[in-house]
């Protein structure tokens, strides 16, 4: 395994235990590369209202974004499962990808820096990875709307 591609997988299960997730009880963490080779991380936040939910994947970009880093981003990891009852998250025996939305969000960064960005997706033995256009074959983004 890629050292640099490993350190991101474990920001991104670190992140997991700061994930706010009391109805789901599914703890998601995302950690972001960027080319100066720092990692951004984020964990989902959900709300009783469901729909309001925030995604680890998009806190992660919106805080990338916010502190003018997003056209800075070269990989993601994502990581997740249940709360053990220790309080540690699990990360389980199957790798969790990024949902619909997410992949959208995503596509919408992958636009923006020109690449098609690889996706390290967590599970207990290790880690996969997949390209975005892989995980969203004629995926909509800017140049759909013209």
């Amino acid at each position: 395994m890629n050292e640099v591609n490993e350190q991101l997988v474990q920001a991104a299960i670190a992140a997991t235990h700061n994930a706010y997730a009391p109805y789901s009880n599914f703890h998601v963490g995302a950690a972001l590369l960027l080319d100066n080779g720092k990692i951004v991380t984020g964990s989902n936040f959900e709300n009783a209202s469901y729909g309001m939910t925030l995604c680890a994947e998009t806190v992660a970009i919106a805080k990338a974004n916010s502190d003018g880093q997003m056209r800075r981003i070269v990989a993601i990891a994502v990581a997740g499962g249940p709360k053990s009852s220790e309080g540690g998250a699990v990360i389980g025996a199957e790798p969790i990808t990024p949902c619909g939305r997410c992949r959208q969000v995503i596509k919408e960064v992958a636009d923006e820096v020109a690449i098609d960005l690889p996706i390290h997706c967590a599970h207990a033995s290790g880690y996969e990875t997949h390209l975005l256009s892989e995980l969203l074959p004629h995926g909509f983004g800017p140049a759909s709307l013209r």
